[in-house]
Order: C-alpha cells, then sequence, then structure tokens
C-alpha cells in the first residue's frame, strides 16, 4: 500500500463528485454490448458522441451537449461502418470533426454538421486503408494538427497525415512494427514527441514515433499491465493492470527506468479494467473501473510518496465506459475541475459526473484553473514529420483571454522579491515574462503603480496592499466582492492600528528617554 501522510496541505483535498440531476442526463440511448475494453464515449464542448448498438455494420451516435433528456429513438447515427464500431476520438482542433475506427479493418474520418442532423451519415470525409485486421485503438496527436495514430490487431500502429485532398489514403506516413502482440493502449507525451504503450504480451514500451525505434521496454512480471498513461511533463508513467493473484494494480513509473515501478498498490480483487486519467494542470489522477462505479482520484507530486490519495466517487450504478469533457467545455463559475460522461448500458443513461472544488465565492477562481490546452495547434503536420516539438498553446479558461505558448510546470515556491527586482527577473530565461501573460493596459498600469512605489517614502508605501491602492480600488460588482473588499479593508484598519500603537510606544520611550537626559543634565 502506498503512503498516506497524515496532513498535507492541497487545494483539492476536499473535492467531490456530483452527478448530474436526471434532467441533465442523456436517456433511451442503445450504449454498445461490445466487450471490448474502451471508453466507448467522446466529448467536446459541442457534441457527446457515443458507439451504439445497432444490426448489420457499426454505428455511433453524436448528439448536442446541451440536448439532454429522453433520446428519439430514431435520432440519426454515422452508420458507414461495416462492422462494430470500437473506438471515436473527436479532433482536439477541430470540434466538428472525429474519428472512428472498426473490425472491419479501416479508420474513417467523419464531418459533424453544425446544425442538427436530419438523416443518418454514411460517406465519410476520409477513410484510411492500411490494417489488414480490425482496428482496436485511435489517438490524435496532441499538439500536431491532422496527425492521427492507429493501432489494430495485426500489431501495428501507423501514423497518418490527413494533411491532403485525397478521400482514400491507403498508405501511412510511417509503420510501427516493434510489437508482438496487440497494442492495449497509447498515450503521448505533452509535447508529443514520445509514445508510451502497453501490449497484451504485458510490456510497457515506450517509443520514438517518428523514428519507429524503441528506447525503454518495462518487462516487469509482477504487474500484467493493460492500460498506460504519461502524466503531463512530470517526465512519469501511470500503469493499470493485474497482479500475480489477479488484484487490480496500479503502478508509477519513473520514464527513464522502467525497470523496476516506483509504486505498486493493489486495489481491490474486482475484474474490471481500470481507466486512468490525469489533469496536467492540477495533477490529479483519476481511475475510473470498469464494471462498478467508483471513481479513485488522486494526487502527483514530484517527490515521495508521488501519489497521494484523495478520496473515491462512488455509486451503485456500474459503467462500462466513460467519456471526458476537456477543460474548456467546464462550468468555471461551479468550480467545475473535470467532468466525466458515464456510460449506463442497464439503464441505457449517459450520466455527466462533475468534480468540483468546494469554494464559496463565485468569482473566477484563478488559483485551480492555470492556463490549460487550447484548440489550436502548435504545429502543422509536416512540421512534427519534420522532427519539430512544441508544446501545446495554452489559453486561460477566463472569459475573452487569448492563447499563451508555453508548457504547465510544477509550480515551486519562488523566494519574495521587491518590486526594484522586478526588471532583472523579468530578463532571466526559464520563466515567461510577466508582459506576456498581461494586455497592454496592465502592463502600462503597473509599470505607473512600480514608478509611485518608488517615489513614495517607506511609510506612505504602506497604503498599498495586495498590489493596489486601497483608495482607488474599483468598486465591488458583486456581493461577494463586497464582503471581500470589506474584509480587506477590516485587515488593513487592523495593520494600521497595531502601526499607530508601536509608533506610540516609541513616541512613549523617546519621552522617557528625553526626561531621564534632562534630568541628568540638571543634576550637573
Amino acid at each position: 500500500m502506498s503512503w498516506h501522510p497524515q496532513y498535507r496541505s492541497s487545494k483539492f483535498r476536499h473535492v467531490y463528485g456530483k452527478a448530474a440531476s436526471k434532467e441533465k442526463c442523456y436517456d433511451c440511448v442503445p450504449i454498445t454490448r461490445n466487450v471490448h475494453d474502451n471508453h466507448f464515449c467522446a466529448v467536446n464542448p459541442h457534441f457527446i458522441a457515443v458507439v451504439t448498438e445497432c444490426a448489420g455494420g457499426g454505428a455511433f451516435l453524436v448528439i448536442p451537449i446541451h440536448q439532454t433528456g429522453k433520446l428519439d429513438p430514431h435520432y440519426p447515427k454515422i452508420c458507414g461502418h461495416k462492422g462494430s464500431v470500437l473506438d471515436i476520438k473527436w479532433n482536439p482542433f477541430n470540434d466538428f470533426v472525429i474519428a472512428s475506427c472498426s473490425e472491419d479493418a479501416t479508420v474513417k474520418i467523419w464531418d459533424i454538421p453544425k446544425h442538427l442532423l436530419t438523416r443518418n451519415v454514411t460517406s465519410p470525409k476520409k477513410e484510411l486503408l492500411g490494417h489488414v485486421r480490425r482496428v482496436g485503438l485511435i489517438e490524435w496527436h496532441p499538439t500536431a494538427n491532422n496527425i492521427l495514430f492507429s493501432s489494430g490487431y495485426d500489431y501495428k500502429i501507423m501514423i497518418w497525415n490527413l494533411d491532403t485532398k485525397e478521400a482514400v489514403i491507403s498508405n501511412p506516413v510511417k509503420i510501427l512494427d516493434a510489437h508482438k502482440d496487440v497494442v492495449l493502449s497509447m498515450s503521448f507525451n505533452t509535447d508529443g514527441s514520445l509514445l508510451a504503450t502497453a501490449c497484451r504480451d504485458r510490456k510497457i514500451r515506450l517509443l520514438d514515433p517518428r523514428a519507429g525505434t524503441v528506447l525503454q521496454e518495462a518487462s516487469y512480471k509482477s504487474h500484467r499491465v493493460n492500460k498506460v498513461l504519461f502524466l503531463g511533463n512530470v517526465k512519469k508513467l501511470f500503469s493499470t493492470g493485474t497482479s500475480r493473484w489477479n488484484n487490480r494494480q496500479i503502478a508509477l513509473w519513473d520514464q527513464n527506468d522502467l525497470s523496476v515501478p516506483l509504486l505498486e498498490e493493489d486495489l481491490d480483487g474486482s475484474s474490471g479494467l481500470l481507466f486512468p486519467f490525469y489533469d496536467s494542470d492540477t495533477h490529479m489522477l483519476y481511475v475510473v473501473g470498469k464494471g462498478d462505479g467508483n471513481i479513485r482520484y488522486y494526487e502527483i507530486s514530484p517527490e515521495k510518496p508521488y501519489l497521494n490519495y484523495l478520496m473515491e466517487y462512488r455509486s451503485h450504478l456500474p459503467q462500462k465506459g466513460i467519456g471526458m469533457m476537456p477543460k474548456r467545455g467546464l462550468e468555471v463559475s461551479a468550480c467545475e475541475i473535470f467532468r466525466f460522461y458515464k456510460l449506463i448500458p442497464t439503464k441505457s443513461l449517459i450520466e455527466p459526473i462533475s468534480m468540483i472544488v468546494p469554494r464559496r465565492s463565485e468569482s473566477y477562481q484563478e488559483d485551480i484553473y492555470p492556463l490549460t490546452t487550447g484548440a489550436q495547434p502548435a504545429l502543422t503536420a509536416q512540421e512534427w514529420l519534420n522532427g519539430v516539438n512544441k508544446g501545446p498553446l495554452l489559453v486561460s479558461l477566463r472569459p475573452g483571454s487569448g492563447a499563451v505558448n508555453s508548457l504547465p510546470q510544477f509550480l515551486e515556491p519562488e523566494p519574495l522579491m521587491k518590486t526594484t527586482d522586478l526588471s532583472q527577473h523579468q530578463g532571466r530565461g526559464g520563466r515567461m515574462p510577466l508582459e506576456d501573460m498581461q494586455k497592454p493596459s496592465e502592463i502600462e498600469d503597473s509599470r505607473k503603480q512600480l514608478k509611485v512605489e518608488e517615489k513614495l517614502p517607506k511609510d506612505e508605501q504602506m497604503c498599498l496592499s495586495n498590489g493596489f491602492d486601497i483608495f482607488e480600488c474599483p468598486p465591488p460588482k458583486t456581493e461577494n466582492e463586497l464582503l471581500q473588499m470589506f474584509y480587506r479593508q477590516q485587515e488593513e484598519i487592523r495593520r494600521l492600528r497595531e502601526l499607530v500603537n508601536q509608533r506610540d510606544i516609541q513616541i512613549k520611550q523617546l519621552e522617557l528617554e528625553l526626561r531621564n537626559l534632562c534630568m541628568d543634565t540638571g543634576s550637573y
């Protein structure tokens, strides 16, 4: 078992899961009965796609995200495959393009119309023909536009460049044939330069996808891996699988040394698969069990014990598959940091589950919403194929914010600096300058404020509180902001009273010294 510290400071210590009400669920959805170990669901801010049960071929549904309630039994489907659909994935840079793979050994790319579907869609935008056996997995590249990876039961991973005019593509740009059995899972690191795979031969492999070479290989016999996941840019891998005694097990690995896991932990004796999800913004890891209603969540730290257990969401309704909403589709006003879409085939129901940080304030909570991956690609397909690596373009979830080119980092405590040292700090490398993240008006205001602070004497600088003049602050707009302003002013009044009391004591001490000095001179 992993070591759980008794006391640990964390903003996400009290995160809880909240299931949506019946009105906000998707009812009467014919969820697939396929036993393939996949999510069977893909979500973006506009649509939810779910693999459905149908006779003759394979199909999936694409439902507008706000169209909750009962689904029309004659709702149009995407039904161009000749075999069962095994995996679906939305294009991360285009919310109206989705990829699907099937038992008919093909991968198809579909354009979803912006208006509601009125009839079945049977003709794809592109068709990828290269696998000779059924295709079980597909993954879009995280930073390059129109690069798709597919893995089939022919033990091959194929890389496809969709930046072509041909409707049928039969030649992938690269074929990775380093596996000797079926690939069960694929995961990219933050910039997409490395690919981690879990194979049915129970080995984890770390590959360079462009060169096709295996950089690391783990064959740890006491952990039989099913799913593997890159933990952002912390240079660690997380895997789920089973132990020698068929207990469900999780393991944490060092990216540079896959010989022995950093951490192993048995969870329970259930037989269902464990799906891992990682949020690189909050460094939270979610482990979802297939066939049960539990969602365990942990917090990842760069030092030991690495994996800190937080809590577990429990439900009596078992999930067959799960979907995940990208961060840009979350409801930030409710302090929602993650959202699952749980497939419940026994009730033909899709139930949203929100992971929420309990906060009283209704204003935007910047500390729990750092810059996150946006909807713009950082590279073209050809640039990535030519060997260029680039991190994702980050955006703020605050409305009206633009893209910032950077990589999410673990926030480390920095020493406090004086305002006069700010210009020196901005010139250093390795950190993003503050002016890159501010608007021009904010930059000018901050420069004026620095000039005012330099001109003011030390006693008058005490009027500046939390980076702005308390006598020239903007008026509050909501009741919560009014309360925050009130408490801030009360704190400022308390501090000023203490300062006045200290000055009074100093004055009395000086008066006593002066009186003693006068008495001493008078005696002479």
